[in-house]
């Protein structure tokens, strides 16, 4: 675990007026409920706020940068605020090694794990929200979530994209679990996904649904390699 907020509030570009949010919205309930004789508060209700400015955010994005019927903006903005698509969005500026976990949940991988990390992302949201504005809150979504979207949606979307592009070009995809490695509390699964025909390439994960994305994207970019189409199937 990294304490340094300082550190943290560099990074993400906010610095906090109110330090107690910032503290409040990276304690996980398993630290919380060891510290119960400190009075220490997890951050859960936190991330019942900002899962609501995250939502607002990603609607009023999508409405005025994409132009899709209901049904498509629906499945696009379910698509940016599952588990998977915030614990990446977390990943890539090193949020999760500032969640404060108990002892227990950090020895059985809890810092991998995507529930843990998106919800302490939607946290922070709800801490910057709460510390100024709706304002600054939708900033933060903005640059960390809402960047680069096209090439997120061809990540947290992968299974859906793929299957779409497979079908288009009369083909079959199948997934087949390889492998587990790994401790029992901290196994990594291994998926294969085959094109028939076209190719066959793995791809891991922390659960089976995760290694079959994670096996669904790199087998998009492989595709895109070989010249297929992939970038329509986004609009």
């Amino acid at each position: 675990m990294n304490n340094n907020l300082n550190e943290l509030m560099d990074k993400i570009g906010y610095r906090f007026k109110d330090i107690s949010l910032l503290k409040n919205a990276l304690t996980h309930s398993s630290y919380a409920n060891e510290k119960k004789s400190l009075k220490v508060k997890d951050n859960e209700r936190l991330e019942f706020l900002g899962d609501a400015v995250l939502e607002l955010s990603s609607s009023d994005f999508i409405f005025k940068n994409y132009k899709m019927d209901e049904g498509r903006m629906t499945r696009l903005r379910a698509s940016i605020v599952c588990e998977p698509t915030l614990a990446l969005c977390a990943r890539e500026f090193g949020f999760e090694q500032y969640i404060k976990l108990g002892k227990g949940e950090e020895l059985t991988g809890g810092r991998k794990r995507d529930s843990i990390v998106s919800d302490a992302l939607e946290a922070l949201i709800g801490a910057i929200y709460l510390d100024s504005d709706f304002a600054n809150a939708k900033e933060f979504v903005l640059k960390f979530i809402l960047n680069d979207l096209d090439n997120k949606q061809l990540f947290f979307d992968s299974k859906t994209i793929l299957q779409e592009v497979v079908q288009g070009i009369g083909k079959e995809v199948t997934y087949s679990l390889i492998r587990e490695e790994g401790p029992e509390h901290d196994k990594t699964f291994i998926v294969e996904v085959s094109v028939d025909g076209l190719i066959k390439i793995e791809g891991s994960g922390h659960n089976k649904k995760n290694a079959q994305a994670n096996a669904a994207y790199a087998a998009l970019v492989e595709l895109k390699s070989k010249g297929i189409e992939i970038i329509d199937r986004l609009k």
